[in-house]
């Protein structure tokens, strides 16, 4: 037992320093997502550390098992009416030489891109190419799945749809609904590791991060580093949006909260050195 309590502590290490996500403090909810796939390779806590080092490719494996991507179609209706009345009227203009790009940041199953797109479409503000929306996750499967832009019927996925939402951006197929090629063309899917050095030169600049609920998962140190990462790589005067539960309030990270009655976010100024 000691020694599986040393081999998680270290599986947890590791993790985190790839990753950024802190199972450090929970070991037994990294034991229960973990623990199936171990049995299958017949390997312990440690030896399946040394296994990770000598097959990378089984990072894949392990980031399916430990991320969490619930998500679905028009979430978090506050934010979304923030975004289409005050947000993306200040971007009329751009042109497809200078689109407005956002970078929707572990964007898991691809939900949360395409009704950005779907906002985008129904706003009227934008021609074709003038909206960049870049998407990015760490688990290679979710977004196999988004690329396809294929969502069944009965799926999580549409738990709150507006009215006519299906008819304006989805065609119907049998047993499910696929997003319309007009939204599925303003995204761009990457796979992306937000502590990776070169974050920045993959991304570009950008006018827009949407990260949420992901930094939840960090420690103190690991959100830092992220928060630096989107603070390169916002335009002055872009715009961070993290979760309900999130802040960075106190972080001196460069970042000016907006509040509004029904939400919060960030606006990109200058660093108090």
């Amino acid at each position: 037992m000691f020694a599986d309590t040393i081999g998680i502590s270290q599986l947890a290490e590791l993790i985190n320093s790839y990753c950024g996500i802190d199972y450090k403090k929970d070991l037994p909810a990294l034991q229960s997502k973990v623990s199936r796939r171990l049995k299958e390779l017949g390997l312990s806590y440690w030896e399946y550390c040394g296994y990770l080092n000598m097959e990378p490719n089984e990072w894949d494996t392990l980031i399916e098992l430990i991320t969490v991507n619930e998500t679905y179609f028009f979430r978090e209706e506050n934010f979304l009416e923030e975004f289409r009345k005050v947000i993306l009227p200040q971007y009329v203009g751009r042109t497809s030489q200078n689109p407005l790009r956002i970078w929707s940041a572990a964007c898991s199953t691809g939900e949360e891109p395409y009704t950005i797109g779907m906002l985008v479409e129904e706003s009227g503000l934008f021609q074709p190419g003038e909206v960049q929306i870049i998407a990015s996750d760490i688990n290679k499967k979710v977004l196999e799945k988004a690329k396809s832009g294929v969502y069944k019927k009965k799926s999580f996925s549409f738990r709150r749809m507006p009215e006519g939402a299906y008819e304006k951006f989805f065609i119907e197929l049998d047993d499910a609904y696929k997003v319309k090629d007009s939204i599925r063309n303003m995204v761009d899917f990457r796979y992306i590791n937000l502590l990776d050095n070169d974050v920045a030169d993959q991304i570009g600049k950008v006018d827009i991060i949407i990260c949420k609920n992901v930094l939840i998962y960090f420690d103190n140190n690991t959100i830092k580093k992220v928060i630096n990462t989107f603070y390169d790589i916002l335009k002055m005067g872009g715009y961070l949006f993290l979760g309900h539960a999130e802040t960075i309030t106190g972080m001196n990270s460069g970042f000016e909260a907006i509040y509004t009655p029904s939400i919060f976010y960030y606006k990109k100024g200058g660093k108090n050195l």
